[in-house]
C-alpha cells in the first residue's frame, strides 16, 4: 500500500521542479529555464509542470521565492534589525548582502530579465525593490535620527544611494570576476558605507566607527 498521500507527493513534485529552475538559470540563465527543461530536470511530465506554474514568470517568482526560504533571508535580516547601535546596523547589512545577495544572483538576474515581458513578474520585481527601499531607508533613518548621518546627505538621498549600491551587476563582478570571498565582500561593503554614510565628526569613541 502506497503511504504517500497526494500532497506529500505534490510538495515533492513542486519542490523538485524548484530546485530544477535554480539549477537551470544558475548554469545558462533566464535563456534555458524553459517549462519544458525544467520538466525534462526534474522528472517530471510536461503537463505535470503545467498543475503546479502556469507559465515561465511564476516559476521565476515561485524559484526566487524558495530560495529566499531555503538560504534564510528572514534569519539573515533579523540580524540587521536587531542591532541597537545603527552604526551597527549598517554594518550587519553589508554582511547581509555578502552572506545572502550572493546566493542568488543568477535568480535575481533572471527576475530582472523577466519583468520586462511580463507585467506579473514586474509588479513582483517592484515589490521586491519597494521592500529593499524601505529597509535602507530604515538603516539611513536609524543614522539621522542619532545624528550620525554624514551632512552631505538627506535621509532620501542617502535612501537613494544605499539601495543603488545593492546592484546585482556589483556584487556580480566583486564576486565572479574579481574572485572576492563572502567575508572579503562584507569587510569592504562596511568599510564603503561607514565612509560614506557615517559622519566622520563623530566622536572616536563610538564603537562601531573606526
Amino acid at each position: 500500500m502506497n503511504s504517500v498521500t497526494p500532497n506529500a507527493r505534490s510538495r515533492r513534485t513542486r519542490e523538485a521542479l524548484l530546485v530544477a529552475g535554480r539549477q537551470l538559470l544558475e548554469e545558462g540563465g533566464f535563456d534555458a529555464l524553459t517549462m519544458a527543461a525544467t520538466a525534462e530536470r526534474a522528472e517530471v511530465s510536461r503537463r505535470g509542470i503545467y498543475l503546479h506554474f502556469s507559465s515561465r514568470a511564476e516559476l521565476v517568482t515561485a524559484i526566487h521565492d524558495h530560495i529566499a526560504e531555503q538560504q534564510g533571508r528572514a534569519e539573515s535580516l533579523s540580524r540587521v534589525w536587531k542591532q541597537t547601535d545603527p552604526v551597527a546596523a549598517l554594518r550587519e547589512w553589508a554582511a547581509h548582502l555578502a552572506r545572502y545577495h550572493v546566493q542568488v544572483l543568477a535568480v535575481d538576474r533572471a527576475v530582472r530579465t523577466a519583468r520586462f515581458g511580463d507585467p506579473d513578474v514586474a509588479a513582483y520585481r517592484a515589490q521586491v525593490a519597494q521592500n529593499q527601499r524601505g529597509a535602507c531607508r530604515r538603516l539611513i533613518q536609524g543614522l539621522a535620527d542619532h545624528e550620525l548621518l554624514a551632512a552631505t546627505w538627506t535621509v532620501d538621498t542617502g535612501t537613494d544611494m544605499l539601495w543603488s549600491l545593492l546592484s546585482t551587476d556589483m556584487i556580480e563582478a566583486l564576486v565572479l570576476e574579481c574572485d572576492w570571498s563572502r567575508e572579503t565582500l562584507s569587510r569592504r561593503l562596511q568599510e564603503v558605507y561607514c565612509s560614506v554614510f557615517v559622519n566622520r565628526d563623530t566622536p572616536n569613541d563610538h564603537p562601531h566607527i573606526e
